[in-house]
């Protein structure tokens, strides 16, 4: 039962990773909006958790740097935002 879990965890975060992909290539989501960077630590960790149990080192060396970059941009969106100042027109 543990093994199946694990599968289904690493096939989501697959389709997480395509799914956000693919609907920003498509035009339908922003690539730095939230959606996007929530798909993406999601898909990563899913990946990151399934490639752990199967020893896949560099897969889950590659998923732990997408989640920090994920991370680092999810932190600093808000703080991008208080520091931008309203236009005048």
């Amino acid at each position: 039962m543990g093994g199946l879990i694990i599968a289904v965890v690493g096939w989501a975060g697959a389709a997480l990773l395509l799914g956000a992909y693919a609907l920003v290539s498509a035009g339908r989501l922003a690539g730095g909006g939230l959606t996007f960077q929530l798909m993406n630590l999601g898909g990563a960790a899913g990946l990151a958790i399934n490639s752990a149990v199967n020893g896949a080192w560099p897969s889950v060396a590659l998923n732990l740097v997408w989640i920090a970059v994920g991370a680092v941009t999810l932190l600093r969106r808000p703080l991008g935002r208080a520091r931008q100042v309203p236009s005048v027109e």
